[in-house]
């Protein structure tokens, strides 16, 4: 990590005046004498940030997080306290700031990325990549106005993923949108991490634990906790847990749809997940090749992924628990010899839960294809409860060994699973238990 100082922020505080008007804010200001009542938002923050650090704000909504964000992108001004900024800063703030409703997308890119600092010349060099990025198809030459929120983020990160920013802030930007596009944000920030800083505000702790070395913890405008991520997260989510302790019984779940469990299962509790509130329907839809815009040499394509029950058949739903087997079938284009095929499962935030590849089975006897025949590959496992929410199966084709390999052909979003109900895992996901058992002992 690099010494050099990016931000330094000492005594930041922001104050406003509730129930002045207009003019009398501004005579308050001139004049140094206060109308109407004094609040808040933010009072005695110290942050500084070396390049290549990234450091999460969490807290319950009014804290001040926002507050923090649009002080350190210069759209606030200070009522107290010193800020330094070194470098150039790129802010995904409220949903929408900073473009002109009324002008098409591909206007408010150019306006956006010149506000940036960038040339006419350097914007119109990058402007296929960010028109990519953002993936909006012909909604670029219309007005704002009609777009989406989720458009809207697509747009908005595009632009601030291409103006060479050494300070990235972002406001709940990865809340919104598709998981597809989510997973295209997450890669492209650990890809920037290695060489600028970020700022991210989210409610969402697994992304700031997943982005964020350390974390500060704001509560009523003031600092209660910075530190380690992981400590400052932990101690976060201990004082909700507390605070909800205290308010008596929460309203019940609703109860999900019940569904078919095959016999084979081995988890001792399948007959609870099957029914009741604990049932954890995860959806398994069908591989589309038009989605797949994978990368590598390009020696292999990806035919199909699929997930099979036990007697081959395709499944659309698991509920974890299951025997299952992921079916991952390729072509080879050019003649290939000694080819691999592994995959991976991701949670939306692109943290990497589980995974494997044929090269133990293979290495052997590595089979040799030539040019146009079809090759597949079978994983074979117990298939894991999941928490709510989407996940992918990343698939990778390659040829070599395990330690040396090129990748012919790697999708990162190859087939997304959306997992619906409760599902009971500890953690990020649950596995089998063949036995549970809970027992007195003499004595």
């Amino acid at each position: 990590m690099s010494s050099e100082l990016l931000l330094a922020a000492h005594g930041l505080g922001k104050r406003y005046l509730l129930g002045a008007r207009p003019w009398q804010q501004l005579w308050a200001q001139l004049s140094g004498r206060d109308y109407g009542t004094p609040f808040w938002a933010l009072q005695a923050v110290d942050l500084t940030l070396q390049r290549g650090e990234s450091v999460g704000i969490i807290g319950r909504n009014g804290s001040g997080k926002s507050t923090l964000l649009q002080l350190l992108a210069g759209t606030l001004r200070p009522s107290t306290g010193t800020l330094q900024v070194h470098g150039r800063v790129a802010a995904l703030l409220e949903l929408g700031s900073g473009f002109n409703p009324e002008f098409t997308g591909l206007e408010n890119v150019r306006l956006n990325a010149a506000l940036h600092g960038l040339t006419r010349a350097q914007v119109q060099q990058r402007l296929d990549q960010i028109l990519a990025f953002a993936d909006i198809g012909e909604f670029i030459h219309r007005p704002v106005r009609t777009y989406s929120s989720g458009m809207l983020v697509r747009l908005a990160f595009a632009v601030i993923a291409h103006v060479d920013a050494d300070v990235l802030l972002i406001d709940e930007a990865l809340a919104v949108g598709d998981a597809f596009f989510a997973q295209k944000c997450m890669r492209f920030l650990h890809a920037f991490r290695r060489h600028g800083s970020l700022v991210l505000v989210s409610h969402d702790i697994a992304a700031v634990n997943a982005l964020c070395e350390r974390a500060l913890w704001l509560e009523q405008g003031r600092p209660r906790l910075h530190g380690p991520a992981r400590a400052v997260s932990e101690a976060y989510l201990e004082s909700l847990v507390a605070e909800r302790e205290g308010q008596g019984d929460r309203a019940p779940m609703p109860v999900p749809a019940a569904v078919s469990v095959p016999d084979d299962a081995d988890d001792v509790r399948q007959a609870q997940f099957a029914q009741g509130p604990w049932c954890n329907r995860i959806q398994v839809p069908v591989f589309d090749p038009a989605r797949d815009r994978g990368f590598g040499e390009g020696s292999a394509r990806l035919c199909d992924v699929a997930l099979l029950d036990s007697s081959g058949r395709r499944l659309t739903h698991v509920v974890g628990g299951e025997r299952v087997t992921l079916l991952i079938e390729a072509e080879a284009l050019q003649p290939l010899h000694a080819p691999i095929i592994g995959f991976y499962l991701k949670d939306r935030l692109g943290q990497l839960l589980f995974g494997d590849n044929t090269y133990l089975t293979t290495c052997q006897q590595p089979l040799t294809l030539p040019a146009g025949a079809r090759y597949r590959a079978r994983f074979t496992f117990r298939m894991p409860r999941l928490q709510a929410g989407d996940y992918m199966f990343a698939i990778g084709l390659a040829r070599g060994t395990q330690a040396e390999h090129v990748i012919q052909h790697w999708s990162h979003e190859a087939l997304m699973l959306h997992a619906e109900g409760q599902g009971l895992p500890t953690g990020i996901l649950g596995l089998p238990m063949l036995d549970i058992a809970l027992e007195a002992l003499d004595g």
